[in-house]
C-alpha cells in the first residue's frame, strides 16, 4: 500500500483527502491510500516520517508551508523562490524534496479570468500561500501590495481610494474557512465595483463572507476549489514520475 496524506495543525476544513480517494476509486489506484496528519507543532514532523514507514508524498498546509523547510533535503526551484512549500517527494535515497504546486494551481486557476484592466492587485496575508501568490502575480507582470497585521501595509491602512485603485483582489488569509465561516478580512467593500475580480484562496464554504460582500457590488468572484484541484494534480505527477 502506498500512502500520501496531508499535513497541518488543524486539518477539519481540508477536502484534501476526499478528492484523492475519490480519485484513487475512479482510477483504480487500490494500492494507495490518503490521510491527515494534525501535528501541533512542526517539530513533530521528524517523529511522524519515523512512525509512517510507508509514506510516498505529503501535502503541507497551513501553518506549515515555510516552517517545513529545515526538514528538508532539497527544493523544488519555484518553492526555493517562493519560500514554502505544499508537497513532499519522497526520494529513493531517502531524501526528502519540497515543491511548491501551489504555484500552478493558482496561477492556471487566474489566467482564464483577467481582464486587460487586472494590473494592480491587494494581496491579504503573507502565509505560505501568500508567498506562492506573489511569485505568480510577478511572473505574470501584475504589481501587488501585500495587506497583512504587522506588516509594511496593514489593513487600517486599506480606505476606499486604494480598493478603487486595485481591480485585483486575493484573500490568502484563513479568514472566512470553516468552522469560523462568520469572519473576513476588514476592508471597505461598498469600494468594490462590478469591474473587480476577488479571489479566496478559501474553498470551504464554497462562497466565503469575502466572497459573498464583493458579490453584492458586483465583483467576479472565485473561490479556491479549482486551485486545490490544480495543485493536487501536479503534486500527483510529482509523486508518481
Amino acid at each position: 500500500m502506498r500512502l500520501f496524506g496531508l499535513i497541518g495543525k488543524t486539518l477539519e476544513h481540508s477536502f484534501s483527502r476526499d478528492y484523492f480517494l475519490n480519485k484513487f476509486k475512479t482510477e483504480g489506484n487500490r494500492d494507495a491510500d490518503y490521510q491527515f496528519f494534525e501535528i501541533e507543532d512542526i517539530d513533530i514532523f521528524p517523529e511522524v516520517i519515523k512512525l509512517v514507514p510507508k509514506l510516498y508524498g505529503l501535502n503541507v498546509t497551513i501553518p506549515y508551508k515555510s516552517s517545513i523547510i529545515p526538514y528538508l533535503n532539497e527544493l523544488d526551484e519555484k518553492a526555493r523562490r517562493i519560500g514554502a512549500v505544499n508537497t513532499i517527494e519522497f526520494l529513493h535515497n531517502g531524501l526528502l524534496k519540497g515543491w511548491n504546486t501551489d504555484y500552478t494551481g493558482f496561477r492556471d486557476s487566474l489566467l482564464p479570468l483577467l481582464k486587460s484592466h487586472h494590473k494592480t492587485a491587494l494581496i491579504f496575508g503573507d502565509g505560505g500561500a501568500a508567498k506562492a501568490v506573489q511569485v505568480v502575480l510577478r511572473d505574470l507582470g501584475i504589481a501587488y501590495t501585500v495587506v497583512s497585521r504587522n506588516g509594511e501595509t496593514s489593513y487600517k491602512d486599506v480606505d476606499d481610494a486604494m480598493i478603487r485603485e486595485h481591480a485585483l483582489l486575493i484573500n490568502c488569509t484563513p479568514l472566512g474557512m470553516f468552522p469560523d465561516t462568520k469572519t473576513c478580512v476588514d476592508i471597505p467593500y461598498t469600494a468594490i465595483t462590478p469591474s473587480h475580480l476577488v479571489y479566496d484562496l478559501v474553498y470551504n464554504p464554497e462562497e466565503t463572507l469575502f466572497l459573498q460582500n464583493a458579490k453584492k457590488q458586483g465583483a467576479a468572484i472565485k473561490n479556491g476549489l479549482e486551485m486545490l484541484h490544480l495543485q493536487a494534480e501536479a503534486a500527483w505527477k510529482i509523486w508518481n514520475f
